[in-house]
């Protein structure tokens, strides 16, 4: 068991109604934090925190639970950028020279407000508060396909790639401040999304996998929990690749 360090610190979890969220705020949770779950959806709270309403695209929205956080607990000490949602879909379809359709301006707009913007929007309002209780931890949810890209997945990959070009410049700029910002980087992991997934694409994305399994958000939890504590405390500006070796495919 590594020595955390987290006892007692006020800890944020976005998207934390289900999924990955959902164990990343547990797990904080079972180490003694005080964790505020944020979603659009409705949510539970996890023992001795609680569970805001929040839409991460709105800036208001942001700020007034960051204010309502500090004023019940005090300074935040870790936010955990998790939101994120699919509108997959081809930059064009084409066939027999004929244009049969694009990624509408809906598809790409809307990922990019929730998976990008939402994370900007988000660091924004926290850090200040970071820097006036003395430092902190952010962390953001990448993706492999942010490494590699995807058929399909425009929108999806040019956000989770953009979290990691935003990781590494707010290490650089937050860094003086004794904050410290790193992402990680899921893969294959067993939530509601990998569920819809017909068998024969289930199958195909194992084989891609040399650990040859789906991960489990409880996997993803702790590496995200081992980036908060006092032990990656010389870590910052890292990407940590959670996907059983997928990246190498």
């Amino acid at each position: 068991m590594i020595e955390t360090g987290l006892r007692d610190k006020i800890v944020i979890v976005t998207g934390a109604a289900a999924g990955i969220g959902r164990a990343t705020a547990r797990r904080f949770a079972q180490e003694g934090c005080r964790v505020a779950s944020w979603d659009v959806k409705d949510g539970e709270s996890e023992e001795g925190g609680a569970f805001q309403r929040v839409d991460v695209t709105n800036a208001a929205s942001v700020e007034s639970a960051v204010e309502e956080v500090v004023s019940r607990w005090g300074s935040v000490y870790v936010l955990v950028n998790n939101a994120g949602i699919l509108r997959d879909g081809q930059l064009l379809k084409y066939k027999d020279g004929s244009l049969l359709g694009t990624m509408s301006d809906e598809q790409f707009d809307s990922v990019i407000g929730v998976n990008l913007k939402g994370v900007f929007t988000c660091a924004r309002a926290v850090a200040p508060r970071m820097i006036q209780g003395g430092g902190g931890v952010i962390l953001n949810a990448s993706s492999v396909v942010g490494l590699y890209g995807n058929f399909g997945q425009t929108n999806y990959v040019a956000t989770k790639a953009g979290v990691i070009g935003m990781t590494r410049v707010w290490a650089r700029e937050l860094g003086r401040y004794k904050i410290r910002v790193n992402a990680v980087a899921p893969g294959f992991i067993a939530t509601s999304m990998t569920e819809r997934l017909s068998e024969a694409v289930h199958q195909k994305v194992l084989s891609l996998i040399p650990l040859g399994r789906q991960g489990t958000p409880a996997e993803v939890a702790f590496g995200v929990l081992f980036l908060a504590s006092e032990e990656a405390g010389y870590i910052t500006g890292h990407v940590l690749n959670i996907n059983g070796g997928m990246y190498m495919a």
